[in-house]
């Protein structure tokens, strides 16, 4: 049972107890003060009789035996105490005291009904005698001639009656009270049934089972505060819904971004760092709630924050950001609401790619400026020379050699900066088919045999099994011959070319070495850029472009493959590729 129950029983049951109460006092004072009417009518006539009967004697000290023997008589007949008293308020006759005994009894002048009747009035009252220890009703009427008659009754049978009645009353009041403390009971709790399930349906729906609803079947007030409940319920559910989308929505963008999010409340401790970030720093494991120099531990970036203290947003590039030494575009600003600081967001752009490319571009501008710009000035010098007639016939011919080499230089880097570009814009024209690898490797070999004799290098196919691979032909022909043309190049007399072959079950893995004079490890990043020379003088000497191996790389991209490259210096390289393996 609930104490809103038990307080509502209580409250019923005490206004029954009080009801019964009320009731009793009334009932119990309406039936004394209705016996008290009929005793004193009936006094009252009884008092005109005994003043009947007293005649003319009058009421007088000197006559008090006759008055005490019609004293006598008449309470005899009106079965009643009667008193004679003087003018001046002495008992002279009383038929409850002795004759001897009336001096003693007090001056009766002061008693109200005795001083009402004195005054020509009749008198009444009831009260406890002090003469026969009694509660008696008074009557008193005044004689002509002087004196009172005053008769009483005795009021025991009254409160007889009265006591019988308040026993009566409390009886009942008690059956009364049992009965309507059941009652009670039973009516609270029909009447607080439908607010015990107002009460569930509200704890249900705080809870967060938004689509329990209150019961609507009253049109009384309850079935109101139901149809509010209702309406409330059916909006937190909507609200929800919408923000649990709306959060869904931001999840789903924060996640996808390529950039990293941090965001940080007005205290400066993390609420929420998407995936990106986590990946660009390398964290793991909870973030939210605590301060930025514990989750990215870079000091760079924590005074980077501790910096941004206005509305002004602030861009500022990071070098060596993170486990992998990124270069990071910071981009941070407050968010304010109505002038206070609620947050900080913080967005993180990897631009080391960019960066990169920024300084293979420049490099890139600087290299075939130069590549292209030493050529032509020994044309142009040749040239000026054989312009101005001074150059002996048997030199003319050495001048136009150089002429020649220069331009077929400058020729041959056209050609591969333009084959370069095609590839880069997937212009270049691939025909896929189905190449037997070792087969191709081998015909290279054979063509490339006199510049091998020439050089006293052993070539050969090595580890060559079964490998058929889809590629365009033209493409992995330019592929090996560059890769066996850098071996010739930089292998010493005497030095030893392989080509190896094998197959896995996805891609066929091609791969040239040679014992040639090796790469430094400091390079091996960069020995795929444009341009990019190991040993420069080296190089141009042997009639390099520089964009080789920068033509193999995107030619097996192309193809679908990867490439990489192994060297130690002084004992030599090798580059292996890989291509698509053809279906069976």
């Amino acid at each position: 049972m609930s104490r809103l129950q038990l307080r509502l029983a209580g409250v019923l049951s005490a206004l029954v107890a009080v009801v019964v109460l009320v009731s009793g006092i009334l009932t119990e004072r309406g039936l004394e003060r209705r016996e008290h009417t009929r005793i004193e009518s009936s006094l009252r006539e009884r008092a005109r009789l005994v003043r009947d009967q007293l005649g003319a004697l009058p009421i007088r000290p000197e006559r008090s035996a006759e008055l005490q023997a019609l004293a006598l008589s008449g309470a005899a007949s009106a079965a009643a105490r009667v008193t004679f008293i003087a003018p001046d308020g002495t008992v002279v006759g009383e038929s409850d005291v002795p004759l001897a005994e009336l001096p003693r009894i007090e001056n009766h002048a002061e008693r109200p009904e005795v001083k009402a009747a004195l005054a020509g009035r009749e008198g009444s009252v009831s009260r406890r005698s002090v003469t026969v220890h009694r509660r008696l009703l008074y009557l008193a009427l005044p004689v002509e001639g002087g004196g009172v008659v005053r008769i009483a009754a005795d009021l025991s049978s009254v409160d007889a009656a009265v006591a019988e009645l308040r026993r009566t009353l409390v009886v009942a009041g008690a059956v009364g009270m049992a009965a309507s403390l059941g009652l009670a009971f039973v009516l609270s709790s029909v009447a607080l049934r439908p607010l015990r399930e107002l009460a569930d349906a509200v704890a249900a729906i705080a809870s967060g089972q938004l689509e329990r609803r209150a019961p609507l079947d009253a049109r009384d007030e309850m079935g109101r505060i139901a149809a509010s409940i209702n309406f409330m319920a059916e909006q937190l559910r909507r609200q929800l819904e919408d923000a649990t989308a709306e959060k869904e929505r931001i999840a789903a963008v924060l996640a996808g971004m390529a950039e990293g999010v941090l965001v940080l409340d007005a205290g400066g401790r993390v609420l929420l760092a998407n995936p990106r970030f986590r990946n660009l720093f390398g964290i793991h494991g909870p973030v939210e709630g605590r301060i930025p120099l514990e989750v990215i531990r870079d000091s760079e970036v924590d005074e980077v924050l501790r910096e941004l203290s206005g509305a002004e947003p602030m861009l500022r590039d990071l070098e060596g950001v993170g486990p992998r030494e990124l270069t990071l575009q910071l981009h941070a600003a407050v968010f304010p609401a109505r002038g206070k600081r609620l947050g900080t967001v913080i967005v993180f752009h990897d631009v080391t790619e960019v960066r990169r490319l920024e300084s293979m571009r420049r490099d890139f501008v600087a290299n075939v400026s130069h590549e292209l710009k030493t050529p032509l000035t020994a044309i142009r010098g040749y040239a000026e020379t054989l312009a101005s007639g001074g150059v002996p016939p048997d030199r003319t011919r050495s001048f136009l050699e150089v002429i020649l080499r220069h331009a077929e230089r400058l020729g041959a880097l056209i050609d591969d900066l333009l084959q370069l570009s095609r590839i880069e814009s997937r212009k270049l024209d691939l025909h896929p088919t189905n190449l037997d690898v070792v087969e191709t490797a081998r015909a290279l070999l054979r063509d490339l045999a006199p510049r091998f004799a020439e050089k006293g290098h052993t070539a050969e196919v090595v580890d060559a099994g079964a490998a058929t691979a889809r590629a365009d032909e033209r493409a992995l022909e330019q592929v090996l011959m560059n890769l066996l043309d850098n071996a010739i190049k930089y292998t010493d007399p005497q030095g030893r070319i392989t080509v190896s072959v094998r197959a896995s079950p996805a891609s066929v893995w091609v791969a040239v070495a040679d014992t040639g004079i090796g790469i430094p490890r400091a390079d091996l990043p960069r020995v795929f850029e444009r341009f990019y020379r190991v040993d420069k003088a080296r190089s141009r000497e042997l009639g390099g472009t520089g964009l080789g191996l920068s033509i193999v790389k995107h030619l097996v991209q192309s193809l679908g493959g990867e490439v990489h490259i192994e060297s130690e210096l002084g004992r030599g390289s090798r580059v292996s590729f890989s291509l698509p393996r053809a279906a069976d």
